[in-house]
């Protein structure tokens, strides 16, 4: 038991070349793809060595088992909506209404888990079996919340004293779990519950940003006209 429980902890090894890379991103694409079809405990390494058109011994070059698997997974789900994110850099998205700002970046996540849907499938299979994965979920989730909180330090505060941190940890993971949330519904609910999702971070940002405030005002009126 203690020699399967140190195999599982265990991360793959690194290509070092071109061709291994290639390998891994292939038993990677193949177990998103089987992980999103019939689940993480129905998909077996041979079954994912198949998929990929590699023999398993090669697979297990890289991967010493499924578990190993589904964190590498996991570390390029966070990986690949990170860059995402950043696509706007600080300093544009600085200049954005709030409106604007929280519409964009809603969006890039509430699509990233659309097109992505092994992310949300194998997470909640798991989750509570496999502390290794909430490790790279928890860091990944710190990582996103500090740049989150220099983003936000680039904005005029109504305050003069704001824990800009505290904010971008309230709305990442209130607004990150509603998504979650609901992921799980069925798809004209989901579109609902993405715009209150929406007006929920809107709110909470106006609170703290004057800014935000007279471009909400601007955005209404020129909408509605001017009494």
């Amino acid at each position: 038991m203690s020699t399967d429980s140190s195999r599982t902890s265990r991360m793959p090894r690194k290509p070092v070349q071109a061709r291994s890379q290639e390998r891994v991103n292939r038993i990677l694409d193949a177990a998103e793809d089987l992980f999103s079809l019939r689940g993480y405990i129905a998909t077996t390494t041979k079954e994912i060595a198949i998929q990929a058109q590699i023999p398993i011994g090669s697979l297990y070059q890289f991967f010493p088992n499924k578990a190993a698997i589904v964190q590498a997974l996991f570390v390029r789900y966070n990986d690949l909506l990170h860059q995402q994110l950043a696509l706007f850099n600080h300093e544009e998205l600085a200049e954005l209404p709030l409106s604007t700002l929280v519409d964009k970046l809603t969006d890039i996540c509430v699509q990233f888990f659309l097109e992505h849907p092994g992310y949300y499938k194998v997470f909640m299979e798991v989750q509570g079996l496999m502390p290794e994965l909430e490790k790279i979920e928890d860091a990944a989730d710190a990582k996103l919340i500090q740049e989150f909180a220099m983003l936000l330090k680039q904005r005029e505060a109504i305050q003069e004293e704001v824990d800009y941190e505290a904010i971008a940890f309230v709305l990442s993971k209130v607004s990150g779990q509603l998504i979650w949330i609901a992921l799980s519904q069925e798809e004209r609910f989901q579109q609902q519950l993405f715009a209150e999702i929406k007006r929920f971070s809107l709110s909470y940002l106006q609170s703290y940003f004057s800014s935000g405030l007279k471009s909400a005002n601007n955005t209404y009126e020129s909408d509605h006209g001017s009494s």
